[in-house]
């Protein structure tokens, strides 16, 4: 009895360290690799830091991250590899460059595409509503519509 709550134990303690990560043993390192990681987007949760996401690929980044500072990687070295590896979109702040116009200026665009589209609906309302009252048919015109009318009824 007493050797399987040993056993127990020593599992559940086995499987509570499984889920921890590595540090660096090194503070500022350490600080340094917090820092980056809150520069990184997570890849499966996308609206996340990978600082704060728990996904396994956030976790590995986080490794990754770790090696390379450990290897004496800068910040700006480890952050060169990690774009290197899955381009500015893991970047939570990427470059304004050619390649991210569209994500940096495209709210912009259909902001004022919004203003313009409203703008335009506004003025067609406006002079709908200024337009002069129709005119009544004559007789006449009365006459050739209900000749129309009458020509397509079976």
């Amino acid at each position: 009895m007493m050797r399987a709550t040993l056993v127990a134990v020593l599992l559940m303690l086995a499987v509570a360290d499984a889920g921890a990560e590595a540090v660096l043993p090194d503070a500022k390192d350490e600080a340094r690799a917090v820092e980056i990681h809150k520069a990184l987007r997570c890849l499966v949760c996308q609206n996340q830091s990978i600082h704060d996401s728990n996904a396994e690929l956030a976790v590995d980044l986080r490794q990754i991250v770790r090696e390379r500072i450990q290897s004496g990687d800068s910040d700006a070295g480890v952050i060169d590899y990690v774009v290197g590896r899955y381009g500015d979109f893991v970047l939570l702040r990427p470059p304004v460059k050619a390649s991210t116009y569209l994500l940096w200026f495209g709210p912009l665009l259909i902001l004022l595409a919004g203003i313009a589209a409203a703008y335009h609906f506004l003025r067609r309302v406006r002079t709908a509503a200024t337009l002069p009252p129709p005119v009544p048919l004559s007789e006449a015109e009365r006459r050739t519509l209900a000749a129309l009318r009458d020509e397509g009824a079976p």
